[in-house]
């Protein structure tokens, strides 16, 4: 039977109405800036705000995918609302957003151990579903995988995350950095993320690095594996898009490639 999850979050972090969002959506990858990124893009680290703050940063991200260059993504993030253990997953068949709906390809709770079905983690969330838009304009047509982190280590997060990944799919983290901390230590404090993040030292990020911290972590522990290397495309935070500097919210976007 199919079972299609509602968006959560459309007329509040992103566009209600189809035609704006898309509008939107293009306006933000024309308009990215970030490093160019040599091919064989396999996974990216993007944020997840409303698109007033954090979209111009995630499109840094977006702007390198082609049309049709995925089948499937793999889509992982935070769980900002209910605590639980392990990797969760919607009890749905497809996502749905203004721009359409997306068919859910998830491993069963059997396939990988790490992996639960926990339906009321997804009921406020908006972590992964605010990426979804982005995928959909730049990607068409794929299947994706949705996974909360809850309370799980970065290495059996990549352990699930090693088992789940191959050629035709993309790895999308969700995730921003500092929170509410003044603009310029928020600059200091995202810029020592950063360069974790570039130089593959996943030990060195802390709970304060990034709210997706294990989702980040167990990324780095796959590029370590597979011998990825990460760019830097993006760092700003809400006091240089859309909000005022006293108490700012850090995005960066990242991309993983192969050599």
């Amino acid at each position: 039977m199919e079972r299609v999850h509602g968006p959560v979050v459309a007329g509040s972090f992103y566009p209600a109405e189809p035609g704006v969002l898309r509008a939107t959506v293009r306006r933000l990858l024309r308009s990215a800036q970030g490093a160019l990124v040599e091919e064989g893009v396999r996974a990216l680290i993007v944020p997840h705000a409303g698109y007033v703050y954090s979209g111009p940063v995630a499109a840094s991200a977006y702007a390198l995918l082609e049309r049709g260059s995925f089948d499937r993504v793999v889509l992982t993030g935070p769980s900002h609302f209910l605590p639980f253990l392990g990797l969760a997953v919607p009890d749905a068949t497809a996502w749905s957003t203004p721009l359409g709906a997306v068919p859910i390809e998830n491993p069963s709770p059997g396939e990988i151990a790490e992996v639960v079905t926990v339906p009321h983690a997804f009921a406020r969330e908006h972590c992964l579903e605010v990426q979804l838009p982005f995928l959909q304009e730049t990607l068409g047509s794929f299947t994706v995988t949705m996974l909360l982190t809850g309370d799980i280590a970065a290495d059996d997060a990549d352990d699930a995350l090693d088992a789940l990944l191959d050629d035709s799919t993309l790895l999308v983290v969700s995730s921003d950095l500092s929170h509410y901390d003044d603009y310029e230590t928020a600059r200091r404090l995202d810029r020592a993320t950063a360069n974790a993040i570039i130089d593959l030292r996943p030990g060195d990020l802390g709970s304060a690095s990034a709210c997706g911290r294990v989702g980040i972590q167990a990324a780095l522990h796959l590029a370590l594996r597979r011998g990825w290397q990460t760019s830097l495309l993006d760092l700003r935070n809400s006091g240089d898009t859309a909000g005022p500097r006293d108490r700012v919210v850090g995005y960066g976007a990242f991309a993983m490639h192969a050599p």
